[in-house]
């Protein structure tokens, strides 16, 4: 009789342990990225999420006896105390060069403007600009280079240039028989598709491909969907589409649905979690006499003109100069429109703050300037909405396009 009752004593205490040690702490679901011959594997058990700079043992030995150019920025970072650049010197990589976006190397330089090339003071590597007229590395640029590392912060909107940086980087490295690493960082807009679909004749550096506004890929899938839909230039000799001899560090741990808070401004008008969000929305009104914000420190969280009235308005703005806008839109003029600071957080594009702008705008003739069709990537959005069409009317028109773009992005897909 004792037998029995000892046993079941000892199950009885293992199955109370089991429950109390599951319940002290949440095990991290350890989300492995898909394999493929572009998508670089880790060996790590580690169950933390890293982005793919953090996934250092995954692409270092591509490194080995190599020379070593990077694309980067401020976001090229493996903490807020350690930058991309400095580790590799560390791991003693042969770093050669450093290529800047939009913004520069350090990140500081406003929209659209002239960044050229000079010296990191840091390292003492030379810098060369990839904005302005020299957005595509040129051959003498590339020259003592055998692999390119690629990391920026992307945002997830087809306007934001960095994947159009990114498409210029694959094709020079197409045309000169260089490899291409991209480090994978996650998108914080990841779980949001939507927006019109860009048609070709309304190609520009704020949108080079045909895809929604915003496309819902990390810049890894993007860059594998780049290689694969073969949108790089036809080689001039052979007249074939180019291929890019590209590798994907993958971050780890991550799913599109994740949430991530960026550790560093990806750009100067973007400075926290709201202005990611609302950018590709609030974006639109930089084809308007709209201001959205900057000149302010609520860019992209903001918007309003000398032209609404305020009547229907009870927010106000002056827009001044300051870090990352030296002259902005209405600078010096009150402004009066809405203020989105402390918005929920929106989860597709909307179009609601624009159709209001243009409404209660008095001279409607003046309200659109010629950028509004780039940043749309099609004359259709605006025609629809001085045809007067709802919100509800012209979202139906993106539907079937967006169908066919999923179809598209589902065979790049890393991650869940």
């Amino acid at each position: 009789m004792k037998y029995p009752i000892y046993r079941f004593t000892i199950v009885f205490s293992l199955l109370i342990l089991s429950v109390s040690c599951g319940s002290s702490k949440k095990a991290i679901p350890q989300i492995k990225p898909r394999t493929d011959n572009i998508t670089l594997t880790s060996t790590s058990t580690d169950v933390t999420f890293k982005t793919g700079a953090e996934n250092f043992e995954s692409y270092l030995p591509l490194l080995k006896d190599k020379r070593v150019g990077i694309v980067t920025n401020q976001t090229g970072i493996l903490s807020k105390e350690k930058h991309l650049v400095d580790f590799l010197i560390e791991q003693n990589v042969n770093l050669q060069k450093i290529y800047a976006p939009e913004h520069g190397f350090r990140g500081t330089a406003d929209a659209g403007e002239l960044i050229i090339d000079g010296k990191d003071t840091k390292t003492n590597l030379p810098i060369i600009s990839l904005y302005g007229n020299n957005k595509k590395p040129k051959p003498e640029q590339l020259e003592g280079i055998d692999i390119l590392v690629f990391d920026l912060q992307d945002v997830g909107a087809r306007f934001y240039t960095y994947i159009s940086s990114l498409h210029y980087v694959m094709e020079a490295c197409a045309e000169n028989n260089i490899s291409l690493l991209v480090l994978d960082r996650p998108n914080p807009n990841g779980t949001i598709i939507d927006g019109p679909i860009l048609e070709k004749e309304h190609k520009s550096f704020v949108g080079m491909h045909e895809i929604p506004v915003l496309h819902g890929m990390t810049i890894g899938e993007y860059a594998k969907m780049i290689n694969g839909e073969k949108w790089l230039n036809p080689s001039t000799s052979s007249g074939q589409a180019l291929q890019c001899d590209l590798k994907v560090a993958p971050c780890l741990n991550y799913s599109h649905d994740m949430k991530y808070s960026l550790p560093v401004k990806p750009s100067p008008n973007l400075p926290n979690d709201q202005s990611i969000n609302l950018y590709a929305s609030l974006c639109f009104f930089e084809g308007t006499n709209v201001s959205l914000g900057r000149g302010t420190e609520k860019q992209f969280q903001i918007y309003g003109s000398p032209f609404l009235p305020e009547s229907e308005f009870d927010f106000s703005f002056t827009p001044q100069p300051n870090f990352g806008a030296k002259d902005p839109v209405h600078n010096g003029k009150l402004c009066f429109g809405e203020d989105l600071t402390e918005i929920r957080k929106v989860n597709r594009l909307e179009l609601k703050w624009l159709l209001k702008a243009y409404e209660n705008t008095s001279d409607k003739t003046v309200f659109f300037n010629d950028f509004f069709t780039k940043l749309a990537g099609t004359k259709k959005l605006r025609e629809q909405i001085e045809a007067g069409m709802t919100e509800k009317e012209i979202r139906k028109t993106w539907q079937e396009g967006l169908e066919q773009f999923k179809e598209v992005r589902k065979k790049y897909l890393i991650y869940e």
